[in-house]
């Protein structure tokens, strides 16, 4: 409901699988423009977390529980499985909260556009966690990028690669690319919405889907070509069978390019105990720096800190001044995860 900008913002999170416990709770916790009031799982090993991890937050067994209380809230973090986010933000936003979803945003373009313009009509933030927007090395990119670095860009390569024979979650091993599943879905959301982030527009060319795992129901390894009306091509592969991994990042340009392995550390971070508050949280190893210039002409580039807790300081500044009347952006618009769907309906119909 509506915010009284002198007290935090009344925060519910449904789901408290790695969404929930990791990406979402622990920076809402660590931020005091909010107060986490509530977390809803229906998994009993996860109500204790939950309930050992925030003794002040009410534990429920069901969104549909969180709703209920609407009226004691503000904000609905949804880190449930896609195929529950457009009913379960449509039921928010019309319960008068703000609504940030966990990527994917929906599971179709349509769903997103009805979101958008439901949020529209009733005046509520509605937004998107695209947190990837704040990993250091895609930090690192985008300064570079800035800096004009490269000079001009001719190709992107970008990669998630994992090495997972097993589906560990229930919900992904039963969900089809129709319900959300699938690593393009997931991982995959990441790698486009990054690179329409740094270069703009684009048109799927080709796509490869694949499922390698024993017993998959939807993709685990896929390549996708972009092409950007700015003149870039995007190569992006997601991969969770791949023994042995690429580079996360590889840039050219005309000028020089830029190559990067290793993944951003916030989430083993935070999975191993850490807080978002910790003096040395978002810090890179400075092994895995990456290397700027040309072939024989190689510098070692430090690494940005990563920064996830940009997107809710962002969202409270943006609530606290009014929340969809005020001029101040949201963390992540809409339109651009929409984007991704839509690149995402693309490669499939390609594949």
């Amino acid at each position: 409901m509506s915010n009284d900008s002198t007290r935090p913002i009344r925060t519910a999170v449904a789901g408290f699988g790695l969404s929930g416990s990791v990406f979402h709770a622990p920076f809402i916790a660590a931020n005091p423009a909010y107060s986490l009031d509530a977390i809803a799982t229906s998994d009993a090993g996860r109500k204790s977390a939950a309930a050992h991890s925030y003794p002040a937050a009410r534990i429920a067994d069901t969104p549909a529980d969180i709703l209920e209380l609407a009226g004691e809230l503000d904000l609905l973090v949804l880190g449930t499985p896609p195929a529950t986010h457009y009913p379960l933000a449509k039921a928010a936003l019309e319960a008068g909260l703000d609504v940030v979803v966990d990527k994917p945003f929906v599971v179709s373009s349509a769903e997103g556009r009805e979101l958008i313009d439901l949020a529209g009509r009733l005046g509520r933030v509605l937004t998107v966690f695209q947190n990837r927007r704040w990993d250091g090395d895609f930090l690192t990119v985008k300064a570079l990028m800035d800096t004009g670095a490269f000079g001009a860009v001719s190709r992107f390569e970008s990669r998630f690669e994992r090495w997972s024979p097993d589906v560990p979650k229930a919900w992904k091993a039963a969900a089809t690319a129709d319900d959300g599943g699938g690593v393009l879905f997931d991982l995959g959301t990441h790698l486009l919405d990054q690179a329409v982030q740094l270069f703009g527009p684009a048109t799927v060319t080709h796509a490869e889907l694949a499922a390698r795992r024993p017993g998959a129901k939807a993709d685990d390894d896929v390549f996708v070509v972009l092409r950007h009306t700015s003149g870039v091509t995007s190569h992006l592969w997601m991969n969770m069978l791949c023994a042995q991994q690429g580079p996360r990042y590889r840039i050219l340009g005309s000028e020089g390019g830029f190559t990067k392995h290793g993944v951003d550390p916030q989430e083993p971070y935070i999975l191993a105990g850490g807080s978002p508050l910790d003096a040395d949280y978002g810090v890179e190893d400075p092994d895995w720096a990456g290397l700027l210039g040309r072939d024989g002409h190689l510098d070692r580039l430090p690494t940005e800190r990563g920064a996830y807790p940009e997107f809710y300081r962002i969202l409270a500044a943006k609530i606290a001044d009014g929340g969809a009347g005020s001029a101040l952006p949201v963390p992540v618009d809409p339109a651009g995860p929409l984007q991704v769907l839509q690149l995402i309906e693309q490669a499939r119909s390609l594949a």
